[in-house]
């Protein structure tokens, strides 16, 4: 890209927000204003997908490009890989200035991270949950960890992590108008323990978030573990009981707090960065009880990896504009580095979708992926580990779910996934098909758990007993950080990156 104007860049991320927690997407009731204020300037991504529906290995394709089982972090507490550089470390070593202020959750050691930055990141703006927690007392670094402590009046929005957060975000673009740069925003809120001024809370005392058909699914065919986290959230009862209504009202307050905060920082983007593409997302959503469930896990549902995305780009971008293509989280590096007019490196396994933030009718995927590996490795519960690969290609979803049942829907028909179409012959030649492409992704992007018994499921008794798998190896290319790999059977520079064993 040559032009004369600063290249700037602000993404914004959120924290356990579904799609439908915006009133851009579905008018639920819930205050969104800045955020489809946002929407109305820009393009509204109708079909975005995250990579894996839980914090960390979420936000680990989100800033390194990479899926997580290959950047490492395929459960909470893991770091990323030594090899692996985000877009941060990418984009600074080519002369971008990088901020990043809020949670970074990828250092693998707790939830609040280190307080140091990670390789590429201004060190000045870095604010990552510890660096928040140093900066209060004791008692009140004990307040910060309870959602009770959001109905005390004397926790006002200076006490807020995400009003920090923005405080840093609106330094950074008063400083930077002139400037190269690329700001990210990423909040922790609503996220529990969802603290926010009492007046946000307030404002839901008596709300009830409105239910889909799917909150009473009987979990028929769908796979056991679905039935085990079911049946742990109701003490006893049984699938027939009824989910109590969603009435988390320091969640949906703090949600709109931070919809307050993200307005702050549109404000000063306005000021500073008028013509900046920004960029709004989500980690991953949560269930608010739909099948049943509750928060995220080894589910591959709607709820909790179909996510908000939306991009404002004065000028290139169409006004108010929706795009129905699909759009998945492991394209914003390769996005980012072609919109600073660098080449998109072969190591990313996304592509740029720059062109689609020009014109929303452009696609530029046939399908989304979508994995799961554990919910985090330093704590006992949660499913352990439940390994799934997914495809979608925007109506029919399969989910490989390693150790139990796996599942086929069809959005167009069932878009609540109900009905468990695995065995539907009617749908077998298309279940194969998208089966067909896991598999080759899994093969491709060099996944450390692929093998046979991937292809030879109970519906799949076609697939080849071959114990060679592809029988292909595939190394890394080069991507400037490492030297070229030197082929095994040589020891000298390697060729063709993919070649037979």
């Amino acid at each position: 890209m040559v032009s004369d104007e600063p290249r700037q860049v602000v993404v914004i991320l959120g924290e356990s927000v579904r799609r439908d927690m915006l009133n851009c997407y579905r008018n639920t009731g819930l205050k969104t204003p800045n955020l489809d204020r946002l929407a109305s300037q820009g393009i509204r991504f109708d079909r975005a997908y995250n990579c894996q529906p839980v914090c960390a290995p979420a936000r680990s394709s989100i800033w390194t490009g990479l899926y997580p089982h290959t950047n490492g972090v395929w459960g909470n507490s893991i770091p990323l890989g030594e090899t692996v550089h985000s877009i941060g470390q990418r984009l600074h070593d080519r002369g971008i200035e990088c901020a990043f202020t809020g949670k970074w959750h990828l250092s693998g050691t707790d939830y609040f991270d280190t307080g140091m930055p990670a390789p590429g990141w201004n060190g000045a703006y870095w604010y990552d949950m510890r660096r928040y927690l140093s900066e209060l007392t004791v008692e009140d670094r004990l307040r910060s960890r309870k959602s009770a402590t959001g109905d005390d009046p004397s926790w006002t929005s200076e006490m807020c992590y995400g009003h920090r957060v923005t405080n840093r975000a609106v330094d950074f673009l008063a400083n930077s108008q002139n400037q190269d740069f690329l700001l990210v925003v990423a909040y922790d809120e609503p996220h529990d323990p969802s603290l926010c001024p009492i007046e946000y809370s307030r404002m839901y005392e008596n709300f009830v978030f409105p239910s889909d058909p799917n909150v009473t699914d009987p979990l028929t065919r769908k796979p056991v573990e679905q039935h085990i986290w079911a049946n742990s959230l109701l003490h006893g009862g049984t699938l027939a009981q009824h989910p109590k209504p969603i009435q988390a009202k320091h969640f949906f307050g703090s949600h709109t707090f931070i919809d307050m905060e993200i307005g702050r920082v549109l404000d000063q983007i306005e000021k500073s960065a008028p013509n900046a593409l920004v960029i709004y997302t989500s980690d991953h959503g949560v269930f608010l009880d739909s099948h049943r469930l509750n928060d995220k896990g080894p589910a591959m549902y709607e709820e909790i990896t179909h996510i908000p995305f939306i991009a404002k780009w004065p000028g290139k971008a169409p006004a108010n504009a929706v795009s129905k293509e699909l759009v998945s989280h492991i394209d914003l590096n390769g996005t980012l580095m072609e919109f600073f007019g660098f080449e998109v490196p072969k190591t990313l396994e996304g592509r740029s979708m720059l062109p689609m933030l020009k014109d929303p009718s452009v696609s530029v995927r046939k399908e989304v992926f979508i994995e799961w590996g554990r919910y985090e490795v330093d704590h006992d519960g949660f499913g352990a580990f439940q390994p799934i690969r997914c495809i979608c290609d925007g109506r029919y979803k399969l989910s490989v779910n390693l150790m139990v049942t796996d599942e086929f829907y069809d959005l167009e028909s069932d878009p609540g996934e109900l009905k468990n179409l695995i065995d539907s012959l009617e749908h077998a030649a298309i279940r194969n098909d998208l089966h067909d492409r896991l598999l080759n992704w899994m093969n491709e992007s060099r996944d450390p758990f692929r093998g046979y018994y991937w292809g030879r499921r109970a519906w799949r008794p076609d697939f080849p007993e071959i114990w060679a798998n592809a029988g292909r190896t595939r190394q890394r290319e080069n991507d400037g950080y490492l030297p070229r790999e030197l082929d095994y059977d040589t020891g000298l520079t390697m060729g063709n990156a993919t070649r037979s064993k």
